[in-house]
C-alpha cells in the first residue's frame, strides 16, 4: 500500500462496510468499498478515453452518487473534474463547455435535451463496471482537480481552480464548526455543481468515515420527511434561508420530526434574527456560516444553541487554519466592529480562475491576501457579520449605502415575503436605492410610503430607498441567490 491512498481509499480499507453515500431517490446504499472501487473504474475508463493530466472532463448530470466516483476518478489520474450548472439555458452551457474545453463530456439525459454531444453517463458506468479498478497513484495535490464556474450574478461566470489541497481544507473547516463526527450524516438538495452539493456536504464526511445523503432537489414536504425518517437518521441538512423558512411552514412540521438535527446549516443569504429565534424556541439549532466557491467554509456558528441565541444573525467564526482581516478602501485594518473588506489566506483559497489573468490580477493584493469582495465587520470576541457585497455597495451623496443593512431591517416585516435593494442612477444625489418587495399577499394593498416611513428612525435619511417597486417573486440562480443584475438591467421597467 506505501500509504499510497487518498481519505476515501483509506476509509476503503479500514471501513470497508461502513455507509458512505445514501442515494435517497434510487433508494441504495453506498459502502466505501464500493464507492472508491467504482471511483477506480472509472478512473480505468478514463483513461480508455485517453483523458490526462490536466485535461478536463465536463458532466452535465443531475444528482446520483456516481458523480462522487467521476470526481474523485478525475482526482486521481490528474484530470480536472467540470460540472456545469444544468439549470443555465443551452447558450450559456455552451459557452461554459467552450471556456472549458474538455478531452471528454459525460451526461445524462440533459445531453440529448440541451443538443450536446457526449457520452451517456449510463454507458460510460456501464463500460467502467466491466474493467479492473485502476490503483490509486500519488498525485500532486496541489494541481487543481475541480473547476467550479460561479453563478455569474455579476457578469460572465468564472471557472475557479480548486486543488485536492484546497477541498481538503474545506472538508477540515466544517467539520470543525459544523461538528462532523463519525456518526453524521449529512444532506443537502443542492445540485453538484455548486460547492455545497459536491464539496461541503461530501468531502468532511468522507475526511471522518461518516456518511452522506443523496437528493434529487428540494420540496419542502419531501425534504421535511427525509429528516424526520428514522432510517436515514440525517444529523446535518444545508440550505439557504427561504427554503429553511419553507419547510417550517409545512402544514407537516412539528420540532419533534427534526430533534434528530445536529443543526440546520445555512447560508447564501442572510438569515433574519428573529426567525433564527423562532427556531430556538423550537428547540432546534439554526446555524449560520459563510463560503464561497475560492474558499470553501469559511465561517460557521459553533453548534452551540446558547452562543446561537447571542448571535443570532453572525455567520460565525474562523478555525485556525484560516486567517482573516478586515481593511478599509485603502487597504488598511479596520478597528473592531468597522465595515470594510474581508480578505483572507490560508490553503483552502483557489489559485485563481481558469484562463482570466485580469481577473487573478485583482483578487490578491500584493502581499498575498485573497480579496472576497463581501463587506463584514467583526466584533471581539472573533465572531463575523456579513454585511453587503461590495459590488452591491452604491454611493449616495457621498455616503456610501450597503443594501444588506436596509433588507436586515425588513427580513423581519410580516407582510414581505422577500426584498433586496439596488442601486439607481440620479441626477442629484449620484445614486438613491431602488427596494424590490414581493409581498407575502400579493392581492392586499400594500403601503411603500409607510414601509419606508417605517425606516426613517431606524436608518440615516440618505440610506432610505427612494423608489419602491411590488414583484411576485424576485429573480434567483440556481443557487438561491438573489440576481439583482436582473434588476438592474430591467431597472427602466419600474418607473
Amino acid at each position: 500500500m506505501n500509504g499510497k491512498v487518498d481519505l476515501l481509499g483509506f476509509h476503503a480499507l479500514y471501513r470497508a462496510d461502513k455507509v458512505v453515500a445514501i442515494d435517497s431517490p434510487r433508494n441504495r446504499h453506498w459502502t466505501y468499498a464500493e464507492l472508491d472501487h467504482s471511483c477506480g473504474q472509472c478512473a480505468a475508463n478514463l483513461k480508455n478515453y485517453e483523458v490526462d493530466q490536466g485535461d478536463r472532463v465536463v458532466c452535465l448530470a443531475k444528482n446520483r452518487v456516481e458523480l462522487i466516483s467521476l470526481h474523485f476518478a478525475c482526482a486521481r489520474i490528474g484530470a480536472i473534474y467540470v460540472p456545469i450548472n444544468w439549470r443555465l439555458s443551452k447558450t450559456e452551457i455552451n459557452s461554459l463547455i467552450e471556456d472549458a474545453e474538455p478531452k471528454l463530456i459525460i451526461g445524462d439525459e440533459l445531453l440529448k435535451i440541451t443538443g450536446i454531444k457526449g457520452i451517456g453517463l449510463d454507458l460510460f458506468l456501464d463500460q467502467s463496471s466491466k474493467l479492473e479498478a485502476l490503483p490509486y497513484s500519488l498525485i500532486d495535490n496541489t494541481l487543481p482537480s475541480l473547476i467550479l464556474y460561479t453563478s455569474g450574478t455579476s457578469g460572465r461566470p468564472k471557472g475557479v481552480l480548486l486543488s485536492e489541497n484546497n477541498l481538503a481544507e474545506t472538508a477540515i473547516n466544517f467539520s470543525l464548526v459544523g461538528k462532523v463526527e463519525n456518526h453524521s450524516v449529512v444532506m443537502s438538495d443542492a445540485p453538484m455543481f455548486h460547492i455545497i452539493g459536491l464539496i461541503t456536504v461530501v468531502r468532511p464526511v468522507i475526511l471522518q468515515g461518516a456518511t452522506f445523503v443523496v437528493s434529487d432537489g428540494f420540496e419542502p414536504a419531501k425534504t421535511l420527511s427525509r429528516l424526520a425518517d428514522p432510517e436515514l437518521m440525517v444529523t446535518h441538512y444545508f440550505c439557504v434561508p427561504v427554503m429553511a423558512d419553507l419547510i417550517k411552514a409545512e402544514s407537516d412540521y412539528s420540532p419533534e420530526k427534526l430533534n434528530k438535527l445536529t443543526a440546520i446549516f445555512t447560508g447564501g443569504a442572510p438569515y433574519a434574527e428573529a426567525k433564527i429565534q423562532d427556531w430556538i424556541k423550537d428547540g432546534i439549532l439554526v446555524a449560520n456560516g459563510f463560503g464561497m466557491s475560492e474558499a470553501g467554509t469559511v465561517f460557521g456558528m459553533p453548534v452551540d444553541i446558547d452562543l446561537i441565541a447571542a448571535r443570532p444573525g453572525s455567520t460565525g467564526i474562523s478555525t485556525s487554519r484560516i486567517k482573516t482581516r478586515i481593511v478599509d478602501k485603502d487597504g488598511k485594518s479596520c478597528l473592531t466592529g468597522t465595515l470594510g473588506e474581508l480578505q483572507l489566506k490560508g490553503s483552502n483559497i483557489t489559485s485563481g480562475y481558469w484562463r482570466r489573468p485580469e481577473d487573478n490580477a485583482k483578487i490578491f493584493t500584493e502581499d498575498g491576501w485573497f480579496c472576497t469582495g463581501d463587506i463584514a465587520r467583526c466584533d471581539e470576541e472573533g465572531y463575523f457579520w456579513i454585511v453587503d457585497r461590495l459590488k452591491d455597495m452604491f454611493i449616495s451623496g457621498g455616503e456610501n449605502v450597503y443594501p444588506g443593512e436596509i433588507e436586515s431591517l425588513l427580513a423581519d416585516n410580516p407582510a414581505i415575503k422577500e426584498c433586496t435593494v439596488i442601486g439607481r442612477p440620479d441626477d442629484k444625489w449620484g445614486e438613491v436605492g431602488h427596494l424590490f418587495v414581493a409581498p407575502v399577499d400579493p392581492k392586499a394593498e400594500f403601503d411603500s410610503d409607510a414601509l419606508i416611513s417605517g425606516l426613517s428612525g431606524k436608518l440615516a435619511r440618505f440610506k432610505l430607498p427612494k423608489y419602491v417597486s411590488l414583484l411576485e417573486a424576485l429573480p434567483r440562480n440556481a443557487n438561491g441567490k438573489i440576481v439583482k443584475s436582473a434588476l438592474l438591467g430591467k431597472i427602466n421597467d419600474y418607473i
